[in-house]
């Protein structure tokens, strides 16, 4: 008897585009009947609003999806931030020290000015996570705004959630679920720490899979969640934005060995930032343009070897979409991973090419291209496809956490609808019917 095979979903980070984006590729997933099929769902920062949200709402896809449109085009958490009482004690503290320095500047004591703030310099520098813990502001916005004091245990079964971060004690992945969080380094000590997953709050779990460094504080795991309370004085895990580590979500769930491993997969990516042609004008610019650097170096590095490298040696079925390509791409594109052997045996048999095709790909691109045009029923997906004007608007949002406009949210949803479709029937057909 055939074991059947697990499929598995992964939401990349990008704040609310990202958010914004894998409405669209949950919505398409939904309408072709694979959506309720998915085992495992793995998500990184952007990714896990809306799939945190999915998983504690997904009886009703179509009053889950009209919420998540509403809240992305209404719910500001930066401004929640800023109307918060850590923000008004902070801006309190700074003003402590910068209200007197002003007014010795007019005194024969001006002298003094350099001095107070110099100490509200260092004070803040030194004890900045204490003064401004922002991440439990904007934890505080997300539980408001999506999910009501929520925790773990109430996600879904099916499918099931895993919540990425990265572990800045470890420089490894530390993963939330309805199952466990843990950090595989802590799992395997000689004495493994183990930690309390079942009341653990949703909301943080998600602000720690957001928590962009150099913007947000780490966070971290209170001593109520640790099995053992004394190991709490063994390890202090440093949570911080899991696209440090994968952006894509994509590791845990081709990863050999690991409860969350998949032989099918789906990736959503809203990543689009790169190159970037602003001004580096300013240290705070230059080293979030240094991060972009290394996450995107991390993005190349697991397509070759979570997409490609898995298609090839452990002949799974992977079908990536990213809000940066354009449908025209995706079946030339396919072609030249048939051409390069990155498409696995299954996939082919599927596709009931002819053996001269996946002899000699690029002789016989013209007849591919016809073929699998016709077998995806491309002209009816290209018939949706944005303009360039749309496409530019969508690829313009930015990643932060404020209200994204009724044009935005729906560009990004049709762009990530399209390529879904498009991806899915050309590199997991086993998971839809012929056109």
């Amino acid at each position: 008897m055939a074991v059947e095979k697990k499929l598995g979903l992964s939401l990349s980070g990008g704040g609310y585009r990202a958010a914004a984006f894998h409405l669209g590729t949950l919505r398409k997933l939904h309408e072709m009947g694979i959506l309720e099929r998915v085992d495992v769902m793995s998500t990184i920062s952007g990714g896990s609003i809306t799939g945190a949200y999915y998983c504690l709402n997904n009886k009703d896809f179509d009053a889950f999806e009209k919420y998540m449109f509403e809240a992305l085009g209404s719910k500001n958490v930066i401004k929640q931030v800023f109307l918060s009482f850590t923000f008004i004690r902070t801006l309190l503290f700074l003003l402590l020290f910068l209200v007197p320095a002003i007014y010795v500047l007019f005194t024969s004591y001006a002298w003094l000015s350099l001095i107070l703030i110099g100490v509200m310099l260092y004070l803040f520098v030194r004890f900045q996570f204490a003064i401004f813990p922002v991440s439990k502001e904007v934890e505080r916005a997300y539980d408001k705004f999506f999910y009501q004091q929520a925790t773990l245990s109430k996600l879904s079964n099916k499918p099931l959630l895993a919540i990425g971060s990265t572990n800045l004690q470890t420089s490894r992945p530390f993963t939330f679920s309805r199952l466990k969080m843990e950090d595989s380094s802590y799992a395997y000590m000689e004495s493994p720490v183990r930690f309390k997953n079942d009341d653990f709050p949703v909301a943080r779990a998600v602000m720690a899979s957001s928590c962009v460094p150099f913007a947000f504080t780490p966070v971290h795991i209170d001593k109520q969640f640790y099995v053992n309370p004394e190991d709490i004085l063994r390890v202090n895990p440093q949570l911080v934005d899991g696209g440090v580590y994968d952006n894509q979500g994509i590791q845990k769930i081709t990863q050999k060995g690991s409860m969350y491993g998949c032989d099918i997969i789906i990736t959503s990516d809203a990543g689009d930032k790169l190159p970037f042609e602003g001004s580096y004008n300013n240290l705070v610019i230059l080293l979030i343009r240094t991060m972009d650097v290394f996450m995107e170096r991390i993005k190349k590095f697991q397509m070759i070897e979570d997409i490609y490298g898995n298609a090839a040696t452990e002949q799974r079925q992977i079908a990536y979409l990213s809000l940066g390509w354009n449908l025209e791409q995706c079946i030339p594109g396919f072609i030249n991973n048939l051409a390069g052997g990155k498409i696995t045996e299954e996939v082919i048999e599927a596709h009931q090419f002819k053996p001269e095709w996946v002899a000699d790909p690029n002789r016989y691109r013209r007849e591919l291209t016809t073929y699998l045009e016709n077998e995806v029923d491309y002209k009816t997906i290209l018939q949706r496809n944005l303009k360039p004007p749309q496409l530019t608007i969508a690829r313009n949002v930015g990643t932060n956490l404020t209200p994204l406009s009724k044009e935005e949210l729906t560009y990004l949803a049709i762009q990530a609808a399209n390529l879904t479709e498009l991806q899915v029937r050309l590199y997991c057909p086993t998971l839809v019917s012929p056109v």
